[in-house]
C-alpha cells in the first residue's frame, strides 16, 4: 500500500480506517439500490461530496426521483434528516429561524429565545432550490460555507457533519429562479440526473406499482462520516497532477493568457481557485472509493465535468451556437495536455 500523506499512526490501524470506508460505503449503496434504479453515477458523486464533506445540486426533469434519492441517502446514512420545500413565498427566517419573545410566568420577565430553523441538522435537501427567489436562496451561503447562521447578530454552529443536497429543475421550466453565482460556487458537484434505460424504467414501474416496500436501515454515523472525511484528505497526490489541475481551472478563464479561443469565445467568467480546491479533494474521493490509494489521471477527467459545470458563466454566442458548459469542457480536456504521473 502506497504511504498515506501525514502518516504518523500504526499502519494496521489505517489499513483498518480504510477498510470500514470500504464496507461503509458498499453497505450504503447496497442500501440505496434497493429504492434508486439506475443513476450510479449520480450517487456516486453523492458519496464523493459526502466524504469530502461538500455539498450537492441535483438537476434533473421533474419525476427523476432527485428527492426520494437524497431521503434513501440519508436514511442509509443515519444522520438527522431535515426537508425545505422552497417555494416563491418562502423567507429566509423560514431557513435558519428566528428569535422570538418568551414571558416567565413566575416572574412575568419576557426575553428573547432562539427557535431553530431546519437547517440544524447533518443532511438538508434543499427541495426545488431555485423556486424561491435570490434572496432566501442566500439565505444558505453562510451556513454552506461557515457551517453556521448569523441571527439578529448571533452566530450559530450547526451540528457536524453538515450537507446541503439540493435539487433543481432547469432553468427553462417555468416558476423557476437561476441561483446566485456566488451560492453556485459552494456546491461541490452539479450530478445531472438523465434518462433512464428501457430497462431500468420497467424495473421502477415493477417496484413502484405493487404492494412492495422497501425499508432502508442506517449503516453509519456521524463520527464515521468525520473521519472519512480526514481519511480522503491524507490520500496523496502527485504535484504534476496537482500543476495539470490548476493548468485546467486557469484555462476557463477567458481573461488569462492561458484560455484556449474557444473558451474566449463562449465563456464570460471562469472558475475559481474553490473549484481546483474541490477537484483535488473530489479526486482524492474517488481514489479511495476505488481501492486505489493515490490519485490517477482518471479520477481528476471523472471529476472536472461535475465540479466545473456550474462554475463557467457562458455568453450570448454559446446560448446562438448551442454550446453547453460539457461541450466547453469536453474541448478542454482534449486541448490540456495531459501531465506526467509520477
Amino acid at each position: 500500500m502506497v504511504a498515506f500523506s501525514g502518516l504518523d499512526e500504526d499502519a494496521a490501524l489505517l489499513q483498518q480506517r480504510i477498510g470500514h470506508f470500504h464496507n461503509v460505503r458498499e453497505e450504503i449503496l447496497r442500501q440505496v439500490r434497493e429504492v434508486i434504479v439506475g443513476q450510479q453515477e449520480v450517487l456516486d458523486q453523492i458519496l464523493i461530496a459526502l466524504f469530502v464533506g461538500g455539498h450537492c445540486l441535483l438537476t434533473g426533469m421533474p419525476g427523476t426521483a432527485k428527492t426520494l434519492m437524497v431521503r434513501s441517502m440519508a436514511d442509509a446514512l443515519g444522520l438527522e434528516f431535515r426537508r425545505i420545500q422552497f417555494t416563491p413565498d418562502l423567507m429566509p427566517s423560514d431557513i435558519t429561524g428566528t428569535d422570538i419573545i418568551e414571558e416567565d410566568l413566575a416572574t412575568g420577565h419576557r426575553k428573547w429565545t432562539f427557535v431553530e430553523g431546519p437547517i440544524f441538522g447533518n443532511i438538508l435537501l434543499a427541495d426545488e432550490i431555485n423556486r424561491t427567489p435570490p434572496k432566501t436562496q442566500s439565505a444558505l451561503l453562510e451556513a454552506m460555507q461557515e457551517h453556521s447562521c448569523t441571527v439578529r447578530g448571533h452566530i450559530y454552529q450547526l451540528p457536524a457533519p453538515f450537507f446541503v443536497l439540493a435539487t433543481q429543475n432547469p432553468i427553462e421550466l417555468e416558476g423557476t429562479y437561476p441561483l446566485p453565482e456566488a451560492q453556485l460556487d459552494r456546491f461541490l458537484f452539479n450530478s445531472i440526473l438523465g434518462d433512464l434505460s428501457a430497462d431500468d424504467e420497467l424495473r421502477v414501474i415493477d417496484r413502484t406499482t405493487t404492494t412492495h416496500q422497501t425499508k432502508i436501515e442506517a449503516v453509519t454515523s456521524a463520527e464515521d462520516l468525520l473521519d472519512f472525511q480526514q481519511l480522503v484528505r491524507m490520500v496523496p497526490i502527485a504535484e504534476t497532477l496537482s500543476r495539470y489541475i490548476v493548468s485546467l481551472v486557469r484555462a476557463t478563464r477567458p481573461k488569462n493568457e492561458s484560455a484556449p479561443d474557444f473558451v474566449k469565445k463562449y465563456a464570460n467568467y471562469g472558475a475559481s481557485v474553490r473549484a481546483a480546491q474541490f477537484i483535488v479533494l473530489a479526486a482524492k474521493a474517488r481514489a479511495l472509493s476505488h481501492k486505489r490509494y493515490h490519485v490517477t489521471y482518471e479520477d481528476i477527467t471523472a471529476m472536472v465535468l461535475p465540479v466545473l459545470r456550474h462554475r463557467i458563466l457562458l455568453n450570448f454566442h454559446a446560448e446562438s451556437d448551442r454550446v453547453d458548459a460539457d461541450d466547453i469542457l469536453r474541448q478542454l480536456l482534449s486541448h490540456v495536455p495531459r501531465p506526467r504521473e509520477n
